[in-house]
């Protein structure tokens, strides 16, 4: 039995959880440190993994000032230099916004806090008299493959992102609450840079991730066993499966990304989370 319940949660862990409660007691509440590899071949996923933490700096660094041939030195390596000459040339509209890089927001969701690291949010005053600030949430994404829009809307990421932008973002806005309709979260994809995925938020999505994180969190609250996944074909792709005796051998990289195309792999069922029994 385990007694340790996290009272912080992110899109991360409850993402974990969604899509296998025991992967979620192994890392989070028996915070095992030693998994596995989650893909081979390792060193190429370990070069493509550093590459996308490095150019996530790269474009921290330009939003705070530092001069783009500076950061072109820095970019050490082809795909980097290709990333970042995709996001110099990409036209964000960012004149005029105000720039939040790195932001962290939380707010209290059924007795426990959440918490979201953005990327970076701009802040775009009303130009006109009549209008409403916008808010717009960036996530840099570096997938080698471009995800379904449909796939990246039902992600946890999506659905907390904008949720805690209104409950904990009125400091952004003049201490003025945010109405979900002032809120759009954009994920840009450095080897699509053309081909961004942009989702406007309403009062109705929020209304409904709001009652459907509740009730998330308050099943992780609660839940006292933690099954493995039915479907076996994660596993593959887990750090812990070795846990799990559902094999050694990681799966290859390249068949990670061809199962975001997948509805029966990754895709979550949102609306039904409430009346899974775990």
């Amino acid at each position: 039995m385990v007694n340790f319940k996290p009272a912080v949660l992110s899109q991360s862990s409850l993402q974990d959880y969604v899509d296998c409660p025991r992967r979620f007691q192994l890392r989070y509440l028996e915070d095992l440190q030693y998994p596995a590899a989650e893909t081979e071949p390792i060193l190429e996923n370990e070069i493509h993994q550093r590459e996308g933490a490095l150019f996530h700096r790269l474009v921290q660094g330009h939003l705070i000032g530092i001069p783009a041939e500076s950061l072109r030195s820095l970019a050490a390596t082809p795909t980097l230099e290709r990333w970042l000459s995709n996001y110099l040339e990409a036209d964000l509209d960012l004149v005029g916004s105000e720039k939040h890089v790195e932001l962290s927001l939380s707010a209290p969701i059924a007795d426990r806090r959440l918490i979201a690291k953005y990327d970076f949010v701009a802040i775009q005053n009303a130009r006109n008299a009549g209008e409403q600030a916008k808010a717009r949430i960036f996530d840099w994404k570096t997938y080698r493959k471009r995800p379904r829009d449909d796939w990246l809307a039902a992600r946890l990421q999506t659905r907390v992102y904008r949720t805690l932008l209104v409950e904990a973002g009125a400091y952004l806005n003049h201490g003025v609450r945010f109405v979900p309709e002032q809120i759009e979260m954009i994920y840009w994809f450095a080897d699509y840079p053309h081909e961004p995925a942009r989702f406007r938020y309403d009062s109705v999505q929020y209304k409904r991730d709001l009652d459907a994180l509740t009730i998330l969190v308050n099943e992780v609250r609660t839940a006292s066993e933690f099954p493995k996944t039915e479907q076996q074909a994660r596993c593959a792709y887990c750090p812990y499966r070795s846990y799990c005796e559902r094999g050694i051998q990681a799966g290859d990289f390249q068949g990670l990304e061809d199962e975001l195309e997948k509805d029966e792999f990754f895709d979550v069922n949102f609306e039904q989370i409430g009346e899974i029994a775990f």
